[in-house]
């Protein structure tokens, strides 16, 4: 029996972004493997104001950047659908340029996410607390919801990964309710990344404390793979479903033409290659 394809790669980067390998339609070519509708690119958004310009696309790039997934998504049409997004850093006082990247082209998907390890990040507001840092985390995916610029909040634990030795989700977890409480409120879904899988901790972002309560709250979840190269394209998204099942949820979501469209997780289990 042939299960149409329903769920799309919705996290994935371009080399533009100076830290990804494999172009868009090396990217599709997978997704096609293993049973996907499409593939959202969703490259390192590029900044005015030198942020982290090791680890993402030059603004002279953009152009490039929509090309190449257009470039994509004729070849692999009626194929693969190919889209267009981008994952963009959050930190207080980005918003205005944001909105105005934003603006430039017809994106299908963004990302908002805090990138706490970066350096220059950790510079500006790391003071030596490595507990106040990680609510600090929280606090930023809590303003970053509601700024209204982005679909989805990525890898939300993220900020585990730095110290891994010192992470206690308990510890800091009236913290992280009282951010998913204000999250909860705008709408915003959140992303089940299963790149955390490959990390010190092996756990995905988030793990299973923050999921169930997300899910008690009512936020919608987005599964990607965070691909870096093209065989990560859906990887692990069995494993994400059965834990988002094992936390009560019953629904998975995409984002297209910034809609948000559910689909049931035993039917994005069976489309599954």
């Amino acid at each position: 029996m042939t299960t149409q394809p329903l769920l799309y790669e919705t996290h994935m980067h371009t080399p533009l972004c100076k830290h990804a390998k494999g172009q868009p339609e090396e990217y599709a070519a997978v997704a096609e493997q293993r049973g996907l509708a499409g593939i959202i690119v969703t490259c390192h958004n590029p900044t005015n104001d030198g942020w982290a310009t090791k680890y993402r696309m030059d603004l002279n790039q953009f152009d490039e950047y929509t090309a190449m997934v257009d470039r994509a998504r004729r070849e692999w049409a009626g194929r693969v659908d190919v889209r267009l997004g981008m994952e963009c850093d959050f930190y207080p006082g980005c918003e205005p340029w944001l909105e105005d990247l934003l603006g430039r082209a017809e994106f299908h998907h963004v990302l908002g996410s805090v990138h706490s390890l970066l350096p220059q990040y950790k510079e500006r507001y790391f003071a030596g607390d490595v507990t106040a840092y990680q609510c600090l985390h929280f606090e930023h995916l809590a303003q970053a919801a509601e700024t209204g610029l982005f679909d989805t909040l990525a890898h939300a634990d993220l900020i585990k990964i730095m110290e891994p030795a010192r992470w206690d989700v308990q510890k800091i977890m009236d913290d992280i309710r009282r951010s998913l409480d204000r999250i909860a409120k705008t709408g915003v879904a959140m992303e089940l990344n299963t790149s955390g899988l490959n990390k010190p901790l092996a756990q995905m972002h988030p793990d299973r404390p923050i999921l169930q309560e997300m899910q008690q709250r009512g936020i919608p979840v987005v599964v990607g793979a965070d691909a870096h190269e093209p065989g990560r394209v859906a990887a692990n998204y069995r494993d994400a479903l059965d834990l988002l099942a094992e936390v009560s949820y019953t629904q998975v979501n995409i984002f297209l033409n910034r809609r948000r469209l559910p689909i049931e997780i035993d039917a994005a289990r069976a489309s599954l290659r």
